[in-house]
């Protein structure tokens, strides 16, 4: 706006001077107060991480299909030039990492514009000491040591790699919360510090603790995210109460484990009897399953038939009728048959 003003006063200083002139210029203003037509980049921000800065806007608008929309992001420095740091770019983005300093106010801008049209200048005032946002520490090492935690904090860094404390004159302070691994981290216990080596005394013994830690600054009242949890456990003698703890679990396991040893062989003798018991057979019927040689001969293995004769110890045998003879011989056969194969076989 302040570049449409200033063209506008140009255009009349020369015009009233110089008469010849006054309808030259006076057409000149139409076409240049078309090219002011392109609608402006909306939400404009500084996307910023200790000393890393990205402006970033959106452009909503349509444009005509034969048309390219660019963008030019500039910053001013004490109120004397602006500095182009993107232009022409088609990204909705340009970086401004190293281009400001952290300690120092600056004014930021951008604007569109294609082959025919541009926008108005959006502008913001940034400075990186009260607005950027403050990282968290860049590693955490933890260990134990001696039955207490150590815990080793590396400071955020810079683009630069450069240490963030020594661009904030020693304002950086770190929040240490601590827990037990069982617990939940919003039982955590806080600590404040601002040095690098901190120890965690008086600990429980052989027990897991969690620690993450978030970097802050007082000034301003900048906090950072939390960093990763790093988890560890405590070394040192084992308390009585949890060894003798330990030993009663460990009886009753081998208690249960005997027990179960003794119900799973109970069980198997159960099923061996149920499916397959153990009874012994009489002795005439053990003799059938001895060997061939062993087996009783009652008839010579030629005779491939067998004799049998009736012997009649009645007095009434005569008097009986000549089908009962018959039916008596038939079952005296019977009878002998079977006691044959039963005793050769």
């Amino acid at each position: 706006m302040h570049q449409r003003i200033s063209l506008y006063l140009f255009c009349f200083q020369v015009c009233f001077h110089t008469d010849a002139l006054k309808c030259y210029f006076l057409s000149l203003l139409i076409p240049i107060s078309r090219f002011r037509d392109l609608r402006r980049p909306e939400n404009v921000s500084v996307d910023s991480l200790n000393t890393r800065y990205v402006l970033r806007w959106d452009w909503p608008h349509e444009t005509a299909a034969n048309q390219t929309v660019t963008f030019t992001a500039q910053y001013l420095r004490n109120e004397k030039y602006w500095t182009s740091v993107c232009v022409n770019v088609l990204e909705h983005r340009c970086d401004f990492t190293g281009a400001i300093h952290y300690k120092i106010s600056f004014l930021l801008r951008v604007w569109a514009n294609t082959s025919q049209q541009s926008s108005g200048w959006v502008q913001i005032s940034f400075c990186p000491d009260e607005h950027a946002a403050l990282g968290p520490p860049s590693s955490l090492k933890l260990s134990s040591v001696k039955g207490d935690l150590e815990i080793i904090i590396t400071d955020p860094l810079s683009s630069t790699n450069q240490s963030m404390k020594t661009l904030l004159n020693d304002r950086l302070s770190y929040r240490i919360q601590y827990w037990r691994r069982s617990e939940e981290p919003q039982k955590a216990k806080d600590l404040e510090t601002k040095n690098n080596l901190v120890m965690l005394t008086e600990l429980d013994r052989q027990t897991w603790y969690c620690v993450r830690v978030q970097s802050r600054d007082g000034s301003h009242k900048k906090s950072s995210v939390f960093s990763d949890t790093h988890c560890t456990r405590t070394e040192g003698q084992m308390p009585y109460w949890q060894i003798f703890l330990y030993f009663l679990i460990s009886l009753l396991l081998s208690f249960l484990l005997v027990l179960l040893n003794f119900c799973f062989y109970k069980m198997i003798t159960l099923l061996k009897n149920t499916f397959c018991p153990a009874i012994q057979l009489p002795d005439h019927i053990q003799e059938l399953w001895l060997s061939d040689s062993e087996k009783p001969q009652l008839l010579a293995p030629e005779s491939p038939e067998t004799v049998c004769e009736l012997l009649d110890v009645s007095g009434r045998s005569a008097l009986m009728n000549p089908q009962r003879e018959r039916l008596t011989s038939a079952r005296s056969s019977g009878i002998c048959r079977w006691l044959w194969c039963l005793y050769s076989g």
